[in-house]
């Protein structure tokens, strides 16, 4: 069971936030997730940090000028993005932005991750068009030295975007826009892929603007791409912090203005979601799946189709081509979860391991990263879960824990084992190898070895963090309504829970694995409540929950109810204020 611990309150920032005319709840929720006065809480596109200056990324100056001459000479401009959602965004974001900067000779590619792997492979720069003459990587490229090599060789001009974590050496590109490469000032290393092929878009169009290239024309406006941007930032789960806040805000606020992409509004619509209350959750939960669904299991040019497509019936057939794959990778995933649990149960020695591996020869390499994020979400351990490739290789996708840098502890392995690894990459709390089949155990045995010194047993027990109780009479929509409209929340910038306890007045399953509850609590306010994927209801009359307050809608009305994340039975004498 996990271990409920309420967030250490920032009291005097608390203080300074209420004195600024803060709602007492919202000033406690800002406080303790870092903001330090009002100035933090501005969201405007005009409180972006600037992509050039002192303060700004490293090699944009260059990349900017480089593809700026490109447009201008109608150059043949080739945008090699990734199999993911934050991938997915940034090529299409670039296609378009540069198709509005007057870019005619202009495509895209993915890797196709089941014969090329991930990034700029040397196997995909022998499969570009010929006649290519400039590169840009989006959400990849810091790693692939040997594809740039290549390309270079061939006589190709290539700009790297990304934001992974370089390796010890840079690839020879003729100009990096990485806010992880060293020496970048840029201070928002968590900036997402989609996040910095935005601000390579924004330096072209102002070189462009500069040197007089839409004397004849309007320049072109690239607020259209807030959506785009918004969709990928949320989808790789990158830290919250002010300036991924501003990007994210600045495309929900288009889209819930009715203004979003025609792919992402049919999305939308057929997600069930309304435009209107959009919220950075709904996209993660409801829209980045669907994307990323292409290029889990067929092509992830699907999903860029349909985020580029203006025609409407288009878009619906898209989009319903990504739905239906997106329910068919809910089947797999729900097929080896069950597989993988098993494994993990007649292992007797995995209840004391520190890091978790699975294997099975039948599992399919685009579902993997979303088992091992449930098999960590039920364990508590930083888990990789493995497919096969051709020859002999398998690919394994790994997810973490909070205290464990994932990508820095395949780095120790590397270090300490030469060959082990055929590559690897990735963040602190996602990332990705490939290795020989017959060096699976051996990796396990020596990853296990790294884990142990990374982390304290202490750090394998599941905690989550809440936001104190809320009073009765701040349980209604006045407060939820200002909730939505405080987010973004995301990762580092968590959604507000709250505890309490409840009489539980009612209690029914629903279809799904869900369950619903009437509660009531001990001021006798009674309140729906829902539980997503229960294990089963609670017994007793009394619960203690950890829940989110949100608003119900349907057919135009509107109701409180109580997003229940996890509860557990309570004694009817316990006393209603104490902490366990």
């Amino acid at each position: 069971m996990s271990l409920w611990q309420e967030r250490v309150r920032a009291l005097p920032e608390e203080s300074r936030l209420c004195t600024s005319g803060l709602h007492p709840v919202l000033a406690r929720l800002y406080a303790s997730r870092g903001i330090g006065g009002a100035a933090e809480l501005r969201l405007e596109a005009s409180c972006l940090s600037p992509g050039e200056g002192p303060q700004g990324l490293r090699g944009l100056a260059e990349a900017a000028a480089l593809l700026a001459t490109a447009v201008q000479q109608q150059r043949a401009i080739m945008i090699v993005g990734d199999y993911d959602c934050d991938g997915a965004t940034a090529t299409a974001l670039l296609v378009e932005a540069l198709r509005l900067c007057g870019a005619r000779n202009l495509a895209y590619m993915v890797p196709d991750r089941f014969r090329w792997g991930y990034g700029l492979s040397s196997a995909l720069v022998d499969h570009l068009p010929a006649g290519t003459e400039v590169l840009v990587t989006v959400d990849n490229g810091i790693s692939s030295t040997e594809g740039i090599a290549l390309a270079r060789e061939r006589g190709i001009q290539v700009i790297v975007t990304d934001h992974h974590l370089p390796g010890d050496s840079l690839p020879d590109a003729h100009a990096i826009v990485n806010p992880q490469q060293p020496g970048c000032p840029f201070p928002w290393k968590s900036t997402a892929g989609v996040g910095v092929a935005f601000y390579l878009a924004a330096a072209v169009r102002a070189r462009l603007l500069e040197s007089g290239a839409f004397s004849a024309a309007t320049p072109p406006h690239l607020g259209t791409l807030w959506d785009l941007v918004a969709l990928g930032t949320v989808a790789d789960v990158v830290p919250m912090e002010w300036n991924n806040r501003i990007l994210v805000r600045q495309g929900l606020e288009r889209l819930r203005r009715g203004r979003g992409r025609t792919g992402l509004q049919v999305l939308m619509e057929l997600a069930g979601l309304d435009p209107a209350t959009v919220t950075a959750a709904s996209l993660a939960f409801a829209i980045a799946p669907r994307i990323n669904a292409a290029g889990r299991l067929e092509d992830m040019r699907t999903g860029i189709r349909l985020l580029l497509e203006t025609d409407l019936e288009q878009a619906r057939s898209l989009a319903e081509e990504l739905d239906a794959l997106n329910r068919q990778r809910r089947d797999m995933e729900e097929e080896m979860g069950e597989e993988a649990g098993k494994l993990l149960a007649s292992a007797q020695e995995c209840a004391h391991n520190f890091g978790l591996c699975v294997y099975q020869p039948h599992w399919h390499a685009g579902i993997i990263g979303i088992v091992a994020g449930r098999l960590r979400e039920r364990h508590h351990r930083p888990v990789f879960v493995f497919a096969p490739l051709e020859d002999g290789y398998l690919q394994g996708s790994g997810r973490s824990i909070l205290g464990l840098h994932l990508r820095d502890s395949l780095g120790d392995v590397a270090t300490r084992y030469p060959g082990l690894l055929d590559r690897f990459g990735g963040h602190a709390m996602a990332a990705g190898l490939r290795l020989k089949e017959e060096d699976l155990p051996r990796f396990h045995q020596c990853w296990e070895e790294v884990l142990r010194e990374r982390l304290d047993v202490r750090d394998l027990e599941a905690r989550v963090e809440y936001d104190g109780e809320l009073a009765d009479g701040d349980l209604d929509l006045v407060l939820v309504r200002l909730l939505e409209s405080a987010g973004p929340w995301g990762n580092r910038f968590p959604e507000p829970l709250f505890r309490g306890i409840f009489r539980v007045r009612e209690h029914y399953p629903l279809s799904g694995g869900h369950c619903r509850y009437v509660l009531e609590t001990p001021g006798g306010k009674r309140l729906d409540g829902i539980q997503f994927r229960a294990a089963g209801t609670v017994s007793g009359t009394h619960v203690e929950a950890l829940y989110v307050p949100e608003i119900n809608r349907f057919r135009g009305r509107e109701r409180l109810q109580l997003r229940l994340q996890a509860l557990r039975g309570r004694k009817e004498e316990e006393h209603h204020g104490r902490n366990q």
